[in-house]
């Protein structure tokens, strides 16, 4: 196990109507507020006349910027900072799933910095401060209302990016199960496949000894896998719902890394993918992962071995430790193929057009290196994409 510090200082409100205290927690922090959020399913469902109206009752001044798409771009960040700054808001309340919640982040350090925003993504500069952030959720998948993770896509070349930064924690997330009820059952297994790769990578590290966090990524994943399967077939179910609303923060809260060092390349292979054809996040999660997988498998077949037994159920006493892994990779993707996702490209009527183009983003043109239990080049990204064909 590798030394760590761990620290996750985002206080969750987690149950049923818990959305109704918003104004009263935002009030803590400000009196006037950036509302943030996607389309009009959060006006269809009530859930924007209950904000305002606790909102309001608090007397909490609202500023909104509404639009946020899935793969959130960069120009609507931009229009954020611009409102901030104009309105001299201090605060911002995401009110969605991880598009809008890491779209509230870059704006949140986007409005005290002087240059462009998006040096931050590329990695040319690092925030020095931030707005606080809060978050009501209602996508379980990206676990951005209790991490330090942002990504973002900007429009001109279709680059998607993401930033790490300690500012990025939101101060307060408001978790109701009930607000995923409304959920297409297509986005409830996008967001499950968000999830699970969360976990998977970081379950598959090349850190020894790393016995409690396996455990703990194996039960939250199996969590998932159960309970995903209920909340499709009864969409009011709570138990479910709940299960997995909890399972997505902690997948990416931090503490299932803890002590070990993860591998990340499946995510950067997947952010070209969406960049460009605006898929599904999830979805292209669980057309590119099993390819990894099976790109990198005999890396470590031990520990691709112990995820397809302790995960998928395997018999590790009728195959050698080869068929095993492979067991479990056809596992995963049967699975992700009986909730209703693509794993392959052709299954998103995707072709081999913009394979070489979404390595050599990735890539930097070999430049970039990504990955940890193997780390990946412009080529060997080129026969991931193609493996996924």
């Amino acid at each position: 196990m590798d030394n760590f510090v761990f620290n996750n200082p985002t206080r969750i409100i987690f149950g049923k109507d818990t959305e109704l205290s918003v104004g009263q927690e935002v009030k803590g922090y400000a009196n006037k507020i950036l509302l943030h959020y996607g389309g009009g399913s959060i006006k269809r469902t009530g859930l924007y006349d209950r904000v305002i109206k606790s909102l309001n009752d608090a007397g909490v001044e609202v500023f909104e910027l509404a639009g946020v798409q899935p793969n959130p771009r960069l120009s609507l960040v931009q229009e954020g900072i611009k409102i901030c700054r104009e309105n001299d808001i201090r605060f911002i309340l995401a009110v969605g799933g991880g598009s809008a919640i890491d779209s509230a982040k870059a704006i949140s350090v986007g409005v005290p910095y002087q240059g462009d925003v998006w040096d931050f993504y590329e990695g040319n500069a690092a925030p020095k401060e931030a707005l606080p952030v809060a978050t009501i959720v209602t996508i379980p998948a990206a676990g951005s209302e209790s991490s330090f993770s942002s990504v973002i896509t900007k429009e001109e070349g279709w680059y998607k990016r993401g930033l790490n930064s300690e500012l990025l924690f939101p101060v307060f997330s408001i978790m109701n199960p009930e607000l995923t009820y409304t959920l297409p059952d297509y986005q409830t297994a996008c967001g499950a496949a968000d999830i699970m790769a969360h976990l998977m990578e970081r379950y598959f590290t090349d850190t020894a000894n790393v016995e409690l966090t396996d455990r703990l990524i194996e039960a939250t994943y199996k969590t998932v896998v159960n309970n995903v399967p209920v909340a499709l077939k009864n969409n009011n179910d709570y138990n479910s719902r709940a299960e997995i609303m909890w399972s997505g923060a902690i997948a990416h809260n931090g503490l299932l890394n803890t002590g070990r060092q993860g591998d990340w390349g499946s995510h950067a292979i997947e952010h070209e993918l969406s960049a460009i054809y605006d898929i599904a996040h999830g979805a292209g999660l669980a057309i590119v992962f099993p390819a990894w997988m099976k790109y990198l498998y005999k890396r470590d077949i031990n520990r691709f071995a112990q995820f397809a037994m302790r995960v998928w159920n395997i018999d590790d006493n009728l195959f050698d430790l080869e068929s095993v892994a492979l067991r479990g990779i056809q596992a995963l993707e049967e699975y992700f193929n009986s909730i209703g996702l693509p794993t392959r490209l052709s299954h998103a009527n995707i072709d081999d057009k913009h394979l070489e183009e979404m390595a050599d983003k990735c890539t930097a043109s070999d430049t970039r290196k990504i990955g940890g239990v193997m780390q990946l080049n412009k080529e060997d990204v080129l026969n991931i994409y193609k493996l996924a064909l």
